[in-house]
């Protein structure tokens, strides 16, 4: 047993809460995604970190279980309730070969808002609104933050014409920059100030996340994964194979006080422009024009979330918090491993649809 632990641990959760206003598919699809991480080129002792599915019940979501088996090491299970974090921290002896597997089955749906009949039928506590106003690392709520998010919404009478004058500013004014590495780092500051307005999708919808929280409105990224196929014909908005390695991807909410949590997606409009066969639509484009009007207030659940984390510590670390957690993260004795670096560090994520 000390050389082979096997540890597992199940996290059960209440089911997710229908926001009186929302419309749900009552059809939920479960699917089970495995992440397997091994640390090619370890020294010393190892730690591993690896994102579990969402802990909040969402309306869109439902986490059944969070399990893992780790080889030679010991693993736990740390986390954070009001960023919805699950962490999977394991370490590693020295002379073992770091090698993890974590299971996350879940339930989801697709749902919407209807934004035409506002409806109190959700709440959220003071704490809860305050933790998703706050200023982070990358998401200062100052400063040019302030004053950009000040001109976009000055002309915006409620809470609706704010989020929504955000969501059609950073369609028009972005763009999805392809030779960004993974889904980018979120750091709006500088994106603003160099006026290079170009990234994926932890930059547009952080921009739009810091925007919205420095005019005032609760706002959060959701950072998850692609684990199917899209239902509604955009290519570039799901997953190709059960191998998902590639498809993490970040989403956003903004807390309005006649709805709730509302879905929006910027990024995605920007993607379906610049990869959505065969490529390089333009903004009037059909298919462009249906998707940048339902991502705002809507998601096709073919993607699984992970948390709303910002300024992630890496359990047992002393190292720099993280801007977010999306990907696995390792640690060895020469320091932090660059988690998009496939000589040193291996993992694959795949996700299959289950019976539910």
């Amino acid at each position: 047993m000390n050389r082979r632990n096997f540890l597992q641990a199940t996290l059960a959760l209440p089911a997710g809460r229908l926001f009186a206003q929302s419309v749900a598919d009552d059809n939920w699809r479960t699917f089970e995604v495995t992440t397997r991480v091994e640390v090619l080129q370890p020294s010393g002792p190892t730690r591993v970190s690896v994102p579990a599915a969402l802990t909040t019940p969402t309306p869109y979501q439902k986490t059944l279980s969070n399990t893992f088996q780790c080889e030679g090491g010991t693993a736990k299970l740390v986390e954070s309730k009001l960023d919805g974090l699950a962490i999977v921290a394991a370490e590693f002896p020295a002379g073992v070969k770091p090698a993890i597997t974590v299971t996350s089955r879940v339930a989801t749906r697709d749902w919407s808002v209807n934004l035409a009949a506002p409806a109190k039928g959700q709440t959220a506590s003071t704490a809860e609104l305050q933790h998703f106003q706050r200023a982070t690392t990358h998401m200062p709520t100052d400063g040019i933050v302030k004053e950009t998010a000040g001109e976009i919404t000055r002309s915006a009478r409620t809470e609706l014409d704010k989020a929504r004058a955000i969501y059609e500013w950073i369609v028009e004014n972005t763009h999805r920059d392809a030779k960004v590495r993974g889904c980018g780092t979120g750091d709006i500051r500088y994106m603003l100030e160099s006026k290079e307005l170009g990234g994926k999708c932890a930059d547009l919808n952080a921009l739009f996340v810091g925007l919205s929280r420095a005019a005032g409105l609760p706002a959060r990224d959701v950072y998850g994964i692609r684990v199917a196929k899209s239902e509604l014909g955009y290519k570039s908005l799901g997953a190709s194979s059960e191998n998902v390695t590639k498809a993490q991807h970040c989403r956003a909410e903004v807390y309005l006080s006649d709805f709730g949590w509302v879905a929006v997606d910027p990024a995605d409009v920007r993607k379906v422009m610049l990869e959505e066969p065969p490529g390089n639509r333009a903004a009037d484009d059909e298919m462009v024009r249906k998707a940048r009007a339902r991502l705002f207030g809507a998601w096709e659940m073919n993607w699984m979330a992970y948390n709303f984390a910002h300024d992630v510590a890496m359990p047992g670390s002393s190292g720099r918090a993280m801007p977010f957690l999306m990907y696995p993260q390792a640690e060895t004795a020469e320091g932090r491993i660059d988690s998009l670096d496939a000589d040193h560090f291996k993992y694959e994520i795949t996700a299959r649809e289950i019976a539910g």
